[in-house]
């Protein structure tokens, strides 16, 4: 499979680690557009302009939304021969991707960060593509992780909660840390205690047939210590409340990003 990437940071940098790691892609099948050179996975190579020759199997847009314009004006024209068109543009819809570059068939969707371990989520927004295009699709972004295809307010929902979800997350780990530090636990260790417990609470959430609830209310005896924390995040639905705003903004500026797209 030949791959042309155009932007390739943070997120499509650990798309194409993790495919050439996985066997997916091959190094030597990629090209990559960046504006100044990044590190790259080794035989990739990487380029100021798009390959002469004939256009590839796909194509990873990959740059920031508002510089589409301006990738579509420098390379629309080239990308027309390819079959797909796979975007990770927040915001931007496959009514948008259609208008910068016609041609590919345009797959929107939304991935995060632990695709670079193959434990990411894909969330894809292309219900109207073809068999054989949802059938490629799937599997390239099989190595990433899981592989959620949904559309319109469910799409712009999930997208969101995937996308975003790590960064809350990373933040939650850390404020557990510094909620123990202030109980006088030394910060490395409490940044080991909190990692630790993270991923230990996370891997058997993955595998116990329990719901993430019923985990928590098994860890939890009548009136101990864990049951007197849960209370604190239940007083007013506290936890409940603090995400659903959280996301709600999130999706506010999705919202607000997909606007500016649609001009």
């Amino acid at each position: 499979m030949r791959v042309w990437m155009i932007g390739c940071g943070n997120m499509a940098g650990a798309m194409l680690t993790r495919w050439i790691e996985s066997g997916a892609v091959k190094a030597e099948a990629v090209d990559v557009v960046n504006r100044k050179d990044r590190a790259l996975p080794a035989g990739v190579r990487q380029a100021r302009a798009l390959p002469t020759g004939a256009a590839p199997d796909i194509v990873v847009l990959g740059v920031k939304p508002q510089q589409l314009d301006e990738v579509a004006g420098l390379y629309a024209d080239r990308v027309a021969g390819a079959p797909i068109l796979l975007s990770i543009l927040a915001g931007v819809d496959a009514a948008v991707l259609t208008r910068a570059f016609p041609g590919p068939v345009p797959v929107p969707m939304m991935p995060n960060l632990p695709v670079a371990l193959g434990q990411g989520v894909c969330v894809v927004n292309a219900p109207d593509v073809p068999t054989e295009v949802r059938a490629r699709v799937d599997a390239l972004l099989a190595p990433l992780g899981d592989v959620i295809w949904a559309a319109g307010t469910v799409y712009a929902a999930a997208a969101v909660l995937a996308g975003c979800g790590p960064a809350y997350l990373f933040r939650f780990i850390d404020a557990l840390a510094r909620a123990a530090g202030a109980m006088g636990v030394a910060h490395d260790d409490a940044a080991r205690l909190a990692l630790a417990t993270v991923r230990g609470a996370a891997a058997l959430a993955a595998t116990d047939p329990r719901s993430p609830g019923a985990l928590a209310d098994a860890v939890a005896s009548p009136g101990g210590t864990t049951r007197a924390g849960l209370n604190v995040l239940a007083d007013g639905a506290a936890l409940d409340r603090l995400m659903q705003a959280t996301l709600a903004a999130s999706a506010a500026r999705a919202e607000e990003m997909a606007a500016a797209a649609r001009g």
